[in-house]
């Protein structure tokens, strides 16, 4: 039965490995590194559970978000809670637009495979600098 990372060294080899699973997308690995019953909470998508909707997850934005490339940081490890932040660019498949993203996550981790991702995430085009001013209109 795998174990969960336990030392910082494992956990910044787990969110690597990770990271490393989003470019190109390998959608099969990227499933499989979740349990079974697992529990996504993503931005401002509504929660949804399981497998087979993370695989949903992950084609759909697989499809739009054309040469996705990520970077993910350990932040830290509580109990069976890791956390890490991310920085991501890409083009949107729709409009040719390059875009930016950056996010934090906490995984809740069972068995060394996730079994709740929590996610905040917020993304603009690449060409935009946001200010408080217009973050708060």
């Amino acid at each position: 039965m795998p174990k969960n990372p336990a030392t910082a060294e494992e956990c910044v080899a787990f969110v690597k490995a990770v990271e490393s699973m989003f470019m190109p997308w390998d959608i099969d690995a990227l499933v499989n590194g979740f349990t079974e019953d697992c529990e996504v909470k993503f931005g401002t998508l509504a929660p949804f559970r399981g497998r087979d909707a993370l695989r949903q997850f992950f084609t759909a934005r697989s499809k739009k978000q054309k040469g996705y490339r990520l970077k993910k940081q350990f932040r830290t490890l509580m109990g069976d809670k890791m956390a890490n932040v991310w920085d991501g660019e890409w083009e949107d498949a729709e409009t040719g637009r390059k875009m930016k993203g950056f996010g934090v996550e906490v995984w809740t981790l069972r068995e060394g495979k996730i079994a709740l991702w929590e996610t905040a995430f917020n993304s603009a085009s690449a060409e935009e600098t946001g200010d408080i001013a217009s973050m708060l209109k």
